[in-house]
């Protein structure tokens, strides 16, 4: 029996290996890689260029340990860092943020709307209009940001910036660069995808949240710079919140688990079947296949999560200037559960991530359009008649699956929060269980996976996800 396992595990890392090895002997495939690879590169050598005026010392001892709170989910959704305040500072969100925005108007702005169905004319138009907008967003975020932690504390600042230096030539200067920044790593993203292999922008994000991964596996097993030999004893150093060998493997578990599931829910589909009508030509008769129109269980995405993480920040901020302004303790203490997030934080992001799974669904999914196209092409649902009631049942199954995936997403942006409580661990560690960064990466490595296997296929060899 051990044998045949060994044979088995061998085979499989043989397996493996050879197809990897397949990937960089297609010549074209080769240089698609490398490209990207030396694009992500040059990202996160910008990631590490700091701002000429701020004093990155002491803001490193101001923001230490903001990377856990509200600061740490911005810079995970741009592929940023606000805490180290750098050249790639705002990261790709002003961008991220215009093509949103661009989206949303194209289903209620009848002259955009217009242009999306005009094809590649129309998309080249809307992406000149989303650069124009990214910069406008760039300047207004850095010009607050940079005015923040450069003012005086006695002006509402954090007093970061080095005194001689915090000058309107120096914060000109700062804000130019953060803006610069931001439209390299747009030019960076553009470039991926017309000479890499991926979505480049999706892959910049990637990158930013993979490379926080070293430093929050290495907080289980040092602190304060030592090495913490208690992880591997029963029980830890028998302290409370300490890691033991216990949670060690608890939490090897869940994270296999969970990514399993993540998997399992992204790549899961309603099909629904469908049939072609039959034609006679002659005396050969045509059609009558039989087919499916596959629904995605999350057919948002990471969306809704992204947008309900971004809207918790505003009330958070609310009350902590109210309670800095006026001492209401009430104030105080909803800030305080907000920033922790605690019960009320993970209540309310579990009812906005059901409203946007909704909401957004509702804009990229058209039940009216699809039946359109299926009576085109002279498809049909058994059972309905093509048009309306086909475009109802469409609309009947939607809300019905998007119910499941706004559960699944709910469930997943939580278990951060539930793993940190319950385990008694670090927030940045617990934050790879879940939450926005596991669907961001678990999303675009499928992609990914996906892409590289199109190009093994054209050319006749095996896929990666192949038996």
């Amino acid at each position: 029996m051990a044998t045949a396992m060994s044979s088995v595990r061998s085979g499989l890392a043989g397996l493996a290996q050879s197809r990897l090895v397949t990937i960089f002997k297609i010549k074209e495939l080769r240089i698609k890689i490398l490209i990207t690879l030396m694009f992500l590169a040059i990202y996160r050598v910008g990631f590490h260029v700091p701002l000429p005026m701020i004093n990155q010392e002491e803001m490193t001892r101001a923001l230490s340990g903001s990377d856990q709170g509200l600061l740490g989910m911005i810079s995970m959704f741009s592929g940023g860092s606000l805490s180290q305040s750098t050249i790639f500072g705002l990261g790709i969100m002003p961008y991220i943020s215009a093509s949103i925005i661009f989206q949303l108007l194209g289903s209620i702005y009848p002259p955009l709307e217009k242009l999306q169905k005009e094809g590649e004319a129309g998309r080249k138009k809307i992406n000149e209009y989303t650069r124009y907008a990214t910069v406008f967003i760039c300047v207004i975020q850095a010009w607050f940001w940079v005015s923040y932690i450069g003012r005086a504390k006695t002006s509402g600042g954090m007093g970061l910036a080095y005194p001689d230096f915090y000058t309107f030539g120096y914060a000109f200067n700062s804000i130019l660069l953060m803006t610069v920044g931001t439209l390299f790593l747009m030019w960076i993203g553009e470039q991926i995808d017309e000479y890499g292999i991926g979505n480049g922008i999706s892959l910049i994000i990637m990158a930013g949240i993979v490379a926080r991964m070293p430093d929050a596996f290495l907080s289980l097993f040092f602190e304060q710079g030592k090495f913490n030999s208690d992880v591997f004893r029963l029980g830890g150093s028998g302290a409370g919140g300490t890691i033991g060998l216990e949670k060690i493997v608890v939490l090897v578990v869940l994270f296999v688990a969970i990514v399993v599931g993540v998997i399992a829910i992204t790549k899961g589909q309603r099909r629904i079947p469908t049939q072609s009508a039959k034609h006679v030509r002659g005396r050969r008769v045509y059609g009558g296949t039989r087919q499916f129109l596959p629904l995605r269980v999350n057919q948002a995405g990471v969306m809704p999560v992204i947008f309900a993480s971004s809207l918790l920040i505003i009330p958070s901020f609310l009350f902590k200037w109210i309670y800095g302004t006026w001492y209401w303790n009430w104030a105080g203490n909803i800030s305080a559960s907000l920033e922790r997030q605690g019960y009320l934080y993970n209540i309310m992001f579990i009812v906005l991530i059901y409203f946007f799974c909704y909401f957004w669904t509702a804009i990229t999914f058209n039940p009216k359009d699809m039946a359109n196209n299926l009576k085109d092409y002279g498809s049909f649902i058994p059972g309905y008649r093509p048009g309306k009631r086909t475009a109802d049942y469409l609309e009947k199954v939607i809300l019905r699956i998007t119910y499941v995936g706004a559960a699944f997403l709910a469930v997943v942006a939580i278990i951060p929060s539930v793993v940190a409580g319950l385990m008694e661990v670090n927030y940045a560690v617990a934050s790879f269980y879940g939450g926005t960064g596991l669907l961001i990466v678990v999303s675009v490595a499928l992609d990914l996976v996906q892409k590289i296997n199109s190009h093994l296929v054209m050319r006749n060899y095996p896929g990666l996800t192949d038996d």
